[in-house]
């Protein structure tokens, strides 16, 4: 963890490269510092992911209108500053890459982070972790 998780109306994928939107928001999450400058993320965990909605209504469905929703997850123990840092630079990432679309088309952009705080499970089984904690 974290993964950040990106549910999109596919009317807009001819308008936008959704691959780009991925590293660059897997890069800006890899780029988080916390207070004493150690990586927020793990780079082994970074995982962004997106999916074009196969059903979707928006608004009043009166135009061709878009949305873009991003949810961040993540384990618990980071600063409430981190966390902020952390949302404003996504929301900052995510806003530059629909900038040459924002200003022809209806779009909704909503970017939410939450927490696992007492999860009752968390199983996890990678071999990517190694490759990046090498001393």
């Amino acid at each position: 963890m974290p993964h950040l998780v990106i549910l999109y109306t596919p009317n807009i994928e001819s308008e936008t490269d959704m691959q780009a939107l991925c590293r660059s928001l897997a890069d800006t999450m890899l780029a988080q510092r916390d207070e004493a400058d150690n990586p927020v993320y793990p780079t082994g965990g970074t995982r962004v992911l997106a999916y074009p909605a196969a059903h979707y209504a928006v608004a009043d469905g009166k135009a061709d209108y878009a949305f873009v929703y991003l949810n961040l997850r993540m384990a618990a123990g980071r600063s409430e500053a981190v966390k902020k840092r952390a949302g404003d630079d996504l929301l900052a990432a995510v806003r530059a890459h629909f900038a040459p679309i924002f200003d022809k088309r209806h779009i909704g952009i909503t970017l939410q982070i939450d927490e696992s705080p007492g999860q009752v499970y968390d199983g996890k089984h990678s071999n990517l972790h190694p490759l990046f904690n090498k001393s």
